[in-house]
């Protein structure tokens, strides 16, 4: 993740190695460089103008410490400027309704649906919500059956009409059935669509108008780099969702998409998915990306997923074991 921009960054810091202090010539050539490798990781270009004018101000009002080298002083203006790129800190769901529910919006392929079953895990396994998915793609064929089986692997049901195609009956069907059965969460996953297409997107608006959703999420395939970025925003323009959520970010070796967005579309990222298992989704820290992109690995999340995997109740009797002096298979 993040591969050819972490190198790309190391290699532009270099040149203020060995460097006594920082002046306007050698962040220049610097600068240039970062402005460079950000290009090349297909960021949105006005925004690696902007994020490397908003360095040079920094880096050129700071007076380096005998303390620290000026490349080292570099590394940190860079962090702090591409974590506020990527929107400062983490913003969490807002789920105050119950049920609350959360409306999923995207392209076709862009991993909706799997989405919608590692976002019903996690509230349901760390949240402790009663999620209840529900089946609004009724164009793609095998949609409704893959979520299903989705809902069957993370132990969460699935509200389905087999034969409706009237995508706003369903979800208040659903809805009503959410209320009297005291589910928390109801997550509705949808068709995937284009932007230019009116009908869709017609009936996408006309669904969130009729549900009127906590939380509207635009799920987008991050590989898609810069493509990404414009996907989202015309998708803003006529939906103003509430978060973007990047899935198959530990495909994406450029980060073009992560590190535009924000900027572009001016809506947080939330979630990134992470891998294809149930359990590989991660809640958006743009501090943490920013210390995985300038190669400083992501101690923080890594200690969280350590915690969450191992169970508790298990070293507790090893620990008796071991303190008994009785340690077998």
């Amino acid at each position: 993740m993040f591969e050819n921009l972490s190198e790309r960054l190391e290699r532009s810091f270099k040149i203020l190695k060995g460097e006594g202090k920082i002046t306007e010539i050698n962040v220049a050539e610097t600068l240039k460089d970062v402005r460079r490798a950000l290009l090349d990781a297909d960021v949105n270009y006005k925004v690696a103008k902007q994020f490397t004018d908003s360095v040079k101000q920094k880096a050129m009002g700071m007076n380096v410490l005998t303390a620290i080298k000026p490349s080292q002083l570099m590394v940190k203006i860079v962090h702090d400027e591409l974590t506020e790129l990527m929107g400062g800190k983490a913003v969490e769901l807002k789920l105050e309704n119950r049920p609350a529910i959360i409306l999923m919006s995207g392209l076709q392929g862009s991993g909706k649906t799997t989405f919608s079953g590692k976002l019903a895990n996690m509230l349901k396994t760390h949240h402790h919500k009663k999620p209840l998915l529900v089946a609004c793609d009724v164009y793609r064929p095998a949609a409704i059956e893959q979520l299903k089986v989705v809902g069957q692997t993370v132990g969460v049901d699935v509200y389905s009409e087999d034969g409706n195609k009237n995508v706003v009956e369903i979800a208040e069907n659903a809805i009503r059935k959410a209320k009297q059965e005291s589910y928390t969460v109801v997550i509705i996953d949808t068709a995937g669509r284009l932007a230019v297409d009116e009908e869709m997107m017609d009936e996408i608006s006309r669904l969130k108008q009729a549900v009127n959703p906590d939380e509207t999420l635009f799920v987008v395939d991050s590989m898609t780099g810069q493509d990404a970025v414009n996907t989202a925003k015309e998708f803003n323009d006529r939906l103003d969702f509430d978060g973007v959520v990047l899935t198959k970010l530990d495909g994406d070796t450029r980060g073009g998409a992560a590190l535009s967005i924000r900027t572009v579309v001016t809506k947080p990222i939330k979630f990134v998915g992470t891998g294809e298992k149930m359990e590989a989704i991660d809640v958006f820290h743009p501090a943490r990306m920013a210390d995985r992109i300038l190669g400083m690995g992501d101690v923080v999340s890594l200690v969280e997923r350590a915690q969450q995997q191992f169970d508790e109740k298990q070293a507790r009797e090893l620990e008796k074991k071991i303190r008994k002096n009785k340690f077998d298979f």
